[in-house]
């Protein structure tokens, strides 16, 4: 076997990234040796993989579902905004400058085209199947010429296209055509399907719909997959500010102590890798919200200042919303504090930026005896090392070189009371780390919570993934997907008129 797939979808979110993860963990299940891969994505959740390429956080999670380490073939482009409308583009796995919108798409996308194909060559020569994920939607026709992710990836490589639609949004049918007459007849006839995403009810009463979009379009629907809450792992986009108030998705399980924890996570601009809180929501009696309101931190027992693109812009709105102050009082009072990257970054004595922000000289909050300077150089890195006497593990993304002139060492940041700093992403997923941190949090915090004794982070993940692989295995078409994948897209597909606009 030597296939492959473009899993595209009828708008960004409709589930791209959790279905190929789920093809991926189902085609393993199979004994087949797959790949993710995914030509360009748009993320502020990013990883490093062990070469010290940073790619998007949902190919290393695919990675994860395929049972293989991550590459940076796996996600060659990586765009991270900075703004409105400027974004540094990561090639390869290594930054290669900050762009405008207008500037990308007006040329520099279009010249990448061949990397990506020599890299989705490279897997596909080591692979037996790569399983693609596109953006957005294929049919984004101001967009087309210049287009390496989608029709663009599937044109160039001969890939066959499962178009994946949300139906929970509704108008799920209208998208499924729309998104088909929008292409260009050369685009059309790699459509092969599609697959309905986040059904709830009763099968039967949408099959009349699926017959009938068969007839208009002349393709076969691959599956219906049911909704299923705590499938959102590793999403590509930190959270809007509208979200304020989310409550990060836990396990359904009592708290071991008497007491619960509560946890609230500055929803900061650009806020990047949010997924490191992930591990503490996955503990039985750990409550996770992101805020953006100074009252909203009174009755937390830990506030995190997560990672983020822009330091100084982040800690501007801090102040700004009246949650520096809040912060600060916090500290004052030995409340516990953790600062994360760009959250640690901002917690200390000074900044001097003259890379990210170009603001020169910015007073941080002066709450950690630290110095921040900007380099032009990106630090990528995979530390292991010991914190609270338990082994930790952690990545590594910053331009910021920290300075620590005082406090007690804490991984590669420093401690202060119960003020804590790291640039270490992905550390609270070490068990052991995790567990001691939060009963040092709880015992500040005056709270009777005690950590689960036997909570595993990476067997929850697992669990996760497989859960993946069962909705793939259990409400899909495998048969006729397996022909896709490995045969690609079936011949005489109709063209669906009007086609993409000359």
């Amino acid at each position: 076997m030597n296939g492959g797939l473009l899993v595209a979808g009828t708008t960004s979110d409709a589930g791209k990234s959790v279905v190929t993860a789920g093809i991926c963990r189902w085609l393993v299940r199979q004994g087949v040796k797959v790949a993710p891969f995914k030509a360009q994505n748009m993320s502020l959740n990013s990883f490093v993989t062990r070469e010290g390429a940073e790619i998007g956080r949902a190919q290393a999670m695919q990675a994860q579902a395929c049972r293989v380490e991550p590459t940076a073939h796996m996600n060659p482009v990586l765009l991270k905004p900075g703004g409105e409308r400027s974004s540094q583009v990561v090639l390869l796995g290594r930054p290669v400058g900050e762009m405008s919108a207008r500037g990308y798409h007006g040329g520099r996308q279009e010249r990448l085209l061949g990397t990506v194909l020599d890299s989705l060559a490279q897997l596909r020569a080591s692979y037996d199947a790569v399983i693609c994920e596109g953006a957005g939607s294929p049919a984004e026709i101001n967009l087309r010429r210049t287009d390496i992710v989608n029709m663009g990836i599937a044109r160039g490589a001969g890939l066959p296209v499962l178009v994946v639609g949300d139906i929970d949004r509704g108008g799920v049918f209208a998208s499924f055509f729309g998104t088909v007459a929008l292409l260009a007849p050369e685009d059309q006839a790699l459509v092969a399907g599609f697959l309905v995403n986040k059904f709830r009810g009763d099968v039967s009463l949408l099959e009349p719909g699926l017959d009938m979009l068969h007839g208009l379009t002349g393709r076969h629907t691959y599956g219906v997959l049911p909704f299923q809450h705590g499938l959102g792992i590793d999403e590509e986009d930190g959270l809007r500010v509208s979200l304020r108030g989310t409550v990060r998705e836990s396990v359904v399980a009592p708290p071991v102590g008497e007491d619960v924890l509560r946890v609230a996570v500055c929803a900061v601009p650009l806020m990047s890798n949010f997924t490191d809180v992930d591990a503490l929501a996955a503990e039985p009696g750990v409550v996770v919200r992101f805020v953006d309101r100074p009252e909203e931190l009174a009755d937390a027992d830990l506030v995190i200042v997560p990672g983020t693109r822009g330091t100084v812009r982040a800690l501007e709105w801090l102040r700004e919303r009246g949650l520096a102050d809040a912060i600060v009082r916090r500290v004052a009072e030995e409340r516990p504090v953790l600062g994360i990257c760009g959250g640690f970054q901002l917690l200390g004595e000074h900044i001097e930026d003259e890379v990210e922000s170009r603001a020169g000289h910015v007073d941080g909050l002066g709450l950690l005896p630290v110095r921040v300077r900007f380099a032009r150089e990106k630090t990528l890195t995979r530390p292991v090392g010991e914190a609270l006497g338990e082994r930790v593990e952690g990545y590594e993304i910053h331009h910021g070189v920290a300075e620590v002139t005082g406090g007690s060492p804490f991984l590669d940041g420093c401690r202060v009371g119960q003020t804590w700093g790291t640039h270490w992403h992905g550390s609270l997923e070490s068990d052991g780390f995790r567990r001691a941190f939060l009963r040092e949090v709880a015992a500040a915090a005056g709270r009777r919570f005690v950590p689960a004794p036997d909570t595993s982070f990476a067997a929850l993940r697992e669990e996760q993934l497989d859960r993946l692989g069962d909705l793939i295995e259990h409400h899909a078409d495998t048969d006729a997907l397996w022909r896709l994948i490995e045969s690609g897209a079936p011949q005489g597909l109709p063209f669906i008129p009007p086609g993409a606009p000359a």
